[in-house]
């Protein structure tokens, strides 16, 4: 019988994690797999409170609690790290803990890997619940990645790794930055199933402006040299475009990409390998909250 082990990163939001919680163990019923949780606190400054749910079908629980607060990324990355380094298991599926990623898509996702048992599976969105400004903020991203990278992004951390491709992610320090843009360079033969983005079960949603912009940046800066020669390209070209009609204002948009270029050379330095190497320091202890005998 297969093990999947499904990790989800939290900070804070414990009420959305165990309702999510709740949501996973009456989706899983039918699998013909063991399924294991293991949560990333992420050095929440609430205290978890008392577990308090009926978990049929979840095989084991743990937390894993973080030293320092490092971000949703890197939470993941040395997530899965630790599950390479010291665990068997043939798929990880990634969730974030607030309920946007909706578990009744998890079925989806787990016969898709039945189907294609070597390969990636992400949740593509080809809807989202957020209001006009950050759809249209969202949109703008798209298309500024597909410009400067080349490549149509549309999943978030909503995923299914076999174990080979989670392997081959925790040795690139870009994981470090970026998940989704990692995944998109290091593992390009990947399947995926359609996806709504779902609504947080508690509370507004924590991603701002700025948030958004280092997400979108992140996901940008793994592919930087795609991104220095798309721009050296596009700055010769407008360059000799107005060559005859140097302005101020003719001189904005090539400003405005010196700007961007810089931005995503200076994100580019989160991808760390020496702190992704020993991430697994920042540790500090696993509690189990449930751990079936049969787990």
């Amino acid at each position: 019988m297969k093990k999947i082990i499904i990790l989800v990163s939290i900070y804070n939001d414990w009420k959305s994690a165990f309702k999510l919680l709740e949501n996973i163990d009456s989706q899983i019923t039918k699998w013909e797999a063991e399924v294991f949780v293991l949560m990333v606190n992420d050095a929440s400054t609430e205290i978890m409170p008392a577990l308090d749910l009926n978990l049929k079908n979840i095989k084991s629980l743990r937390v894993m609690n973080m030293k320092k607060n490092n971000g949703h990324a890197r939470c993941n990355a040395t997530g899965l790290k630790y599950l390479i380094e010291n665990e068997n298991f043939d798929y990880v599926i990634l969730m974030d803990g607030d309920g946007e990623d909706r578990p009744e898509e998890l079925s989806m996702l787990y016969n898709k890997c039945r189907e294609n048992p070597l390969k990636t599976v992400t949740a593509n969105r080809i809807s989202r619940s957020e209001g006009f400004i950050f759809k249209f903020l969202y949109m703008c991203h798209k298309i500024i990645t597909y410009i400067f990278t080349g490549k149509l992004i549309r999943f978030g951390n909503y995923s299914c790794l076999p174990r080979s491709d989670a392997a081959k992610l925790v040795t690139q320090a870009c994981i470090w930055s970026s998940f989704t843009g990692s995944v998109t360079k290091i593992i390009p033969e990947r399947t995926f199933i359609p996806s709504i983005r779902g609504t947080r079960y508690f509370g507004p949603s924590k991603m701002n402006f700025f948030k958004l912009l280092l997400h979108s940046f992140s996901i940008i800066a793994v592919f930087k040299l795609s991104v220095i020669v798309r721009s050296t390209l596009f700055l010769i070209f407008y360059l000799i475009f107005i060559f005859n009609n140097l302005s101020f204002i003719t001189l904005l948009p090539l400003m405005a990409i010196l700007v961007f270029l810089f931005s995503i050379l200076i994100v580019s330095s989160r991808e760390n390998s020496a702190e992704l190497n020993n991430s697994l320091s920042n540790i500090n202890n696993i509690d189990i909250l449930r751990n079936s005998d049969s787990g």
